[in-house]
């Protein structure tokens, strides 16, 4: 590799040096073994074989260390050309490049022919040309197996994802005994910079990063990558700790943004024993980083430890079991009371469906700990629609025994929005149960409208038509403004229960509680507030005219049984 190419992918001179390629010189004649082996000691490893078989047998057994063979085509028993036709025929063996070595000058077409990619002749020519050539076929070889197929990332200078795994893996092969660190680097909240201050600041800021992330990877004999937009990824020699790390990130940030408030977090997996492959060890880095807050006041740096290790396996387990868990009845659905306040007395007026796990191994699951785990892979859709049709077929059983209809409440995760056969699966389990739309309510978290605004608005105004109530959930908890309320079709507004937990006489919590229901109000649009626990709570809600609550307050989640003596005790009371 040229001192070009080293500068050009921001790999420090040392690696130069790191990188000692080994070639294979095949010969039957100890003289040309010792005589190639003095010109090119000095810059390369040397591996020697006598005989077209022990090339071939040593090619198998080292062909991830081998960079070049120096083949001699004339020798007894198989001809080099044997070898040549056998690491044609071979995909791990065929991109190895040989360079030929013979005294006849007419072989030099038919070498060429089955794969050589160069030819010496002999007597041998000075060794600076010999070594000139062999470090040219070296460098082409590296250039078409590793630079060609990647390049660098065009913003930042750095690598693109994929060249930096090859090149990481090039690393391990040569550095197997180096301690290393696999770290990623995310900054929090990027997507504000670019909405407050444009796209062109956005990208000084990521420039700043990556300056920032070259400085620490040349300082530590490493490399890095931008990963994705805002997070980059590091491999360096094992640190004790990371403060310089952390120092250079910011001090370059606040070179561009003027402000020490930019915060980033940064995961850390120390494999200092090559223990799983490069991708886990990323993997790992990239679940220590997703430890720490984005809301933190301060850059984080998070070491992936067993604690970590056994969450992952635990969570491994529980993506295993998902299946089993629908078909053997593990999982079941609850439903917590809600209760309009607007009159004297609370009224019960409906309820929200919420899932519950029980495991054979580890009891009851978290539904914070399994929702967002089957989210990310994919699988919620599957839980997602047990609970709707669970939920209907409830919604029809009371029913039947009561003589009325509870509306019940449901979750729409975002990865279900977007499914083709959404309303087709909703109006089939309400129509099969003989229920109107209207008994079905949907709950839609409040950062799945704000990340896609546009195609979310559509899908909520088709569920809509078709007669289905559509609140969103969590408001407050992502970064939508007051003002898109008035664009966004929605027929209930549910609070947060951050805001709720906090809230006293007169304090901020509770001033921010009154204003988002004064604006409800005027959009003439209900609020519930969940995570009522206490009466003061409640009190203070009832005074501000929220509309609905649930919590502990007035009930914890209860089996479809134990809600069905609920309305038994409040026939003739449930508003719905």
């Amino acid at each position: 590799m040229t001192m070009d190419s080293l500068n050009r992918l921001d790999i420090s001179a040392k690696h130069e040096r790191d990188f000692r390629r080994t070639i294979l010189i095949v010969d039957d004649e100890p003289v040309n073994l010792r005589l190639l082996g003095n010109i090119l000691g000095d810059e390369y490893d040397i591996d020697f074989a006598q005989s077209a078989d022990e090339a071939i047998s040593i090619i198998q057994s080292e062909k991830d260390a081998i960079s070049l063979v120096l083949l001699d085509l004339h020798m007894p028993g198989k001809s080099g050309f044997a070898v040549l036709d056998e690491m044609r025929a071979d995909k791990d063996l065929h991109n190895i490049p040989v360079v030929v070595v013979t005294t006849d000058k007419d072989a030099e077409v038919e070498s060429l022919h089955r794969g050589a990619v160069d030819f010496l002749g002999k007597p041998y020519d000075k060794p600076e040309v010999i070594k000139a050539r062999i470090g040219r076929a070296i460098e082409l070889f590296i250039d078409k197996t590793i630079i060609g197929a990647t390049g660098i990332d065009r913003l930042t200078g750095l690598m693109t994802k994929d060249f930096f795994f090859q090149y990481c893996q090039e690393y391990d092969k040569f550095h197997p005994e180096q301690q290393v660190d696999a770290l990623v680097v995310d900054l929090s909240k990027f997507h504000l910079i670019n909405d407050l201050y444009g796209r062109n600041f956005g990208d000084s800021v990521l420039k700043a990063m990556a300056e920032g992330i070259r400085t620490i990877a040349r300082t530590f004999g490493g490399v890095a990558c931008r990963h994705d937009a805002d997070c980059f990824y590091l491999y360096i020699e094992h640190q004790k700790d990371y403060e310089y790390l952390k120092k250079t990130l910011i001090d370059k940030l606040f070179e561009v943004m003027n402000t020490t408030k930019a915060r980033l977090r940064i995961g850390v997996y120390p494999d200092l024993y090559r223990s799983c492959s490069l991708q886990q060890r990323f993997d790992r880095a990239l679940q220590a980083c997703n430890t720490l807050s984005r809301n933190a006041h301060d850059t984080e740096v998070a070491v992936y430890d067993n604690e970590m290790h056994e969450k992952e396996l635990y969570e491994g387990h529980l993506l295993a079991d998902i299946g089993a868990a629908l078909e053997n009845n593990q999982i079941s659905v609850a439903f917590q009371p809600k209760y309009d306040i607007g009159g004297e007395q609370p009224v019960l007026c409906g309820s929200e469906a919420l899932i519950r796990w029980k495991h054979p191994k580890f009891g009851y699951v978290q539904p914070d700990f399994f929702v967002p785990l089957f989210e990310e892979n994919g699988q919620i859709k599957e839980l997602d629609r047990f609970v709707w049709s669970e939920t209907a077929r409830q919604i029809r059983r009371w029913k039947d025994m009561y003589g009325l209809t509870v509306p019940v409440s449901v979750n729409v995760s975002r990865a279900d929005i977007f499914a083709p056969d959404l309303l087709d699966f909703l109006s089939g389990i309400v129509a099969e149960n003989g229920l109107e739309n209207s008994d079905l309510s949907l709950e839609i978290t409040e950062t799945a409208y704000t990340d896609s605004v546009t195609s979310i608005v559509e899908v909520v105004n088709e569920i809509r038509s078709r007669g289905f109530k559509v609140a969103m959930d969590d408001f407050g908890k992502g970064y939508s403004s007051l003002n898109m309320l008035t664009n966004l079709p929605i027929d209930a507004l549910k609070l947060d229960m951050g805001f709720i937990k906090d809230i006293a006489i007169d304090n901020k919590e509770m001033h921010i509680v009154e204003f988002i229901l004064e604006v409800a109000d005027f959009l003439g649009v209900p609020v519930i507030a969940e995570g009522v626990n206490t009466y003061e709570q409640y009190h203070l809600l009832k005074k501000a005219e929220c509309d609905i609550i649930q919590g502990f307050y007035f009930s914890k989640p209860l089996t479809s049984a134990e809600f069905g003596s609920l309305i038994e005790r409040n026939r003739g009371l449930i508003r719905c």
